[in-house]
């Protein structure tokens, strides 16, 4: 089994850097023991990047998440299980997990997206628990629910709550999207764990910053988005909306929305788009240390993720070592060098 130390490496701990020291990559694993290990000096080292918030279309996902520092990520929609079950447990790329098939309304956008299947449909309560147990079975790891302001064609609020209790019974996270202020008060009154997107435009009321469990905002795809439409003011109310969240204490993920779907109004790259949003979180408010927890330490203890996020002896070797000082200037996650996907180096990191 092969062995590497990093040495003379400054760790980021989740509060700052550590001083130079040393991590030794012991086969998939993070070790403890130099003694014979091959050696490479110097450079700021992360834990593996989380992005929070995906779509999956193919293999090159994966190869362009890796390069860019990015050693899992959480698929929010996926409608074929045999494309996830090709995707899953890759040597040297990315571990994935995904909500499988999301729960939507019958006239929202996500109704008219093209290969959406009927069976995403649910407007009744009635449907929840079967529909549930049909993701369980197909191996989703968590429920997502598209919500859209009430009446705009949405799951409506008994349904959108009878999925989340439903899910929560079978013992999974509820993911929901809100890309409106309506949709994110639903949300919250459904009792969802985790909202994903900031809404366009009307910043989130006080109330529901005051309710808010955890966010994972999708910045650079609302910003993509806002230009689309030729009205970049739309984002400022996202901005707003997180800078409000994350000064009440709101956890803040970084996720991307990265995704080559037709039909949907903005393109994120797999990869480069988690650097754009940490910088936009940082734009936004947050300081450089919490914008590289919201993707590492945060989005790990908020999907479960308990084998990665930190780097500590006997945890995944999932790693990403940079040339800067990402606290002092965000950027510097861009200047990869290398990364090693559960022990496996990634061949032609972005940045080298």
């Amino acid at each position: 089994m092969s062995r590497t130390a990093l040495t003379n490496v400054r760790v980021f701990d989740g509060t700052g850097l550590t001083e130079p020291r040393t991590v030794v990559i012991d086969g998939g694993l993070i070790g403890d023991d130099p003694a014979g290990a091959e050696t490479i000096d110097g450079g700021v080292l992360l834990p593996g990047l989380i992005d929070a918030h995906i779509h999956l279309d193919s293999r090159e996902n994966l190869e362009q998440l890796a390069r860019h520092g990015v050693t899992t990520a959480l698929d929010m929609a996926a409608f074929s299980p045999e494309l996830l079950a090709s995707l899953r447990n890759q040597p040297g790329l990315t571990d994935i997990r995904s909500a499988g098939l999301p729960a939507i309304g019958p006239g929202g956008v996500h109704a008219r997206m093209p290969g959406m299947p009927a069976d995403a449909v649910v407007t009744d309560p009635g449907q929840a628990k079967d529909f549930v147990a049909a993701r369980v079975a197909a191996g989703s790891d968590y429920l997502k629910i598209v919500l859209e302001a009430p009446g705009r064609g949405g799951p409506a609020l008994p349904a959108a709550r009878a999925l989340t209790e439903a899910a929560h019974e079978a013992g999974l996270l509820v993911v929901a999207h809100a890309t409106s202020a309506g949709a994110y008060t639903m949300a919250l009154d459904a009792g969802v764990d985790i909202l994903t997107h900031a809404p366009l435009g009307a910043p989130i009321t006080a109330d529901d910053v005051a309710r808010a469990g955890v966010a994972a905002p999708t910045l650079v795809m609302m910003k993509g988005v806002s230009a689309t439409a030729g009205r970049p003011q739309l984002y400022e109310g996202a901005k707003a909306s997180v800078t409000a969240l994350y000064r009440a204490g709101v956890p803040i993920l970084a996720g991307t929305d990265a995704n080559n779907e037709p039909g949907v109004p903005a393109k994120v790259a797999h990869g480069a788009g988690l650097h754009e949003e940490l910088e936009l979180l940082v734009a936004a408010g947050l300081s450089t240390v919490d914008a590289l927890r919201a993707a590492t330490v945060l989005p790990a203890k908020h999907f479960g993720l308990d084998d990665r996020g930190v780097v500590q002896p006997g945890l995944r070797a999932d790693l990403v070592l940079i040339d800067g000082d990402p606290i002092a200037d965000i950027r510097a996650t861009r200047a990869i060098t290398r990364v090693w996907c559960a022990g496996t180096e990634v061949k032609d990191p972005a940045g080298r």
